[in-house]
């Protein structure tokens, strides 16, 4: 497929060309014109930066800000717009600010601190795969598995009751899809006002987790807002669940289309290879599928192009990890692939504060459902529903038998 990138400026998001490859326009524009303009949903235009070298380099320059609330920040949909501009959280946040607020929370997230927490992953995994192999077949395999893992792990660093999971999760969704103005709005705020009446609890009587250790250390001391306090829950409850999740269906999904690369997972007892065949899986997949966003401060010259100070732009992590100039043979999903560069957690200062959880938990949780169930497979006629519409790509329902 060929684009007349002269004949009209793009819309923006793209369709993706299938449920494991972004838009085909992608490659076209890595190729052809790697930094170009696109119009979003509003009218408005923004920039898309396409090529990985030029993806780490703007999202390393201090010049290109992640104030969602600067003027000319691209939002990507209503819902994303209404999420924004609530209180913002430290990936929202430049410099000095940012770095203070990340410190607070950066010790539970850790490599040593999660390595700490890989029994218990392996406890709540285990337990989920004995419920399952009690389970009338075919079962869903989203509700009872990959969203219960990051849940019940998140809900334990955090201090949430894990009764409450199933109520934030619906809550967060919906700011994440192409939900109307309104309804995202509605959805934060009720989000926002459990988080605070939690924390209202934790100041009472504070326990081990790090809602209390933040409400102590940090808001009763006047480090933090209550606002900001609440903002910062927020961002550590929905990214620290959906994602993975959402990365745990599609990697089932993905190693049952490809059973030659599934049967390492069976078979392995090398954690090396796991590992690779996780980074594999994070590059091919990049579910991430809009973001980051920043807005240029000052003219800023990039891929050919001068961007404006006051001019948004997104830099595609997605299309990055398919640039044939970083990897080898990209859309080829190859767990082999000794390389572990990918940009799938962003790059640079706001570097996602979870990736060593979120790749724990993936290593566990996925060999432990290819051994524990070596004849698993889609159940016969289930026609798989892929999340195209969420600016967090994965799967609504994934149904399964062995």
């Amino acid at each position: 497929m060929t684009i007349d990138l002269d004949i009209a400026v793009p819309s923006f998001p793209m369709p993706r060309a299938a449920h494991d490859a972004p838009p085909v326009a992608y490659a076209t524009f890595r190729r052809e014109r790697p930094v170009t303009r696109v119009r979003l949903w509003n009218g408005s235009e923004a920039w898309l930066v396409t090529r990985y070298d030029d993806v780490r380099m703007l999202l390393s320059d201090d010049r290109f800000s992640a104030v969602a609330s600067a003027p000319g920040y691209p939002h990507v949909t209503p819902g994303r717009e209404v999420t924004n501009r609530q209180e913002p959280s430290f990936i929202q946040m430049d410099g000095a600010e940012h770095d203070r607020q990340r410190r607070m929370v950066n010790p539970d997230f850790v490599v040593k601190r999660v390595a700490e927490m890989q029994p218990r992953i392996i406890a709540i995994v285990d337990d989920l795969l004995d419920r399952l192999s009690e389970t009338e077949r075919p079962v869903d395999l989203v509700s009872a598995f990959a969203l219960p893992i990051p849940a019940l792990v998140i809900c334990e660093i955090l201090g949430v009751p894990p009764e409450d999971r199933e109520y934030f999760h619906d809550l967060a969704a919906v700011p994440l899809s192409n939900a109307s103005l309104d309804d995202a709005a509605s959805a934060m705020t009720a989000l926002k006002d459990y988080l605070d009446r939690l924390i209202r609890v934790k100041e009472q009587a504070p326990g081990s987790d790090l809602l209390s250790r933040l409400a102590v250390e940090h808001l009763q001391t006047g480090a933090l807002s209550r606002a900001e306090l609440v903002s910062m829950a927020l961002l550590l409850l929905v990214a620290g669940h959906e994602t993975t999740a959402n990365m745990i269906s599609l990697g089932t999904h993905l190693f049952l289309d490809h059973p030659d690369q599934g049967a390492v997972l069976r078979t392995t007892d090398d954690p090396r290879v796991v590992q690779r065949a996780v980074e594999e899986l994070l590059r091919y997949m990049t579910i991430v599928q809009y973001s980051p966003a920043r807005v240029a401060t000052a003219d800023v010259e990039i891929g050919g192009e001068v961007i404006h100070a006051g001019e948004g732009v997104f830099a595609l992590i997605e299309s990055a990890n398919r640039d044939a100039d970083a990897f080898e043979a990209p859309d080829m999903f190859d767990t082999t692939r000794a390389r572990r560069h990918h940009v799938a957690f962003g790059y640079g200062r706001h570097q996602c504060l979870g990736q060593w959880l979120a790749r724990l938990e993936l290593q566990v949780a996925l060999p432990a459902l290819f051994r524990r169930f070596p004849n698993l497979a889609l159940a016969p006629a289930h026609e798989v529903r892929f999340k195209y519409d969420m600016t967090v790509f994965g799967i609504h329902e994934l149904r399964v038998v062995w």
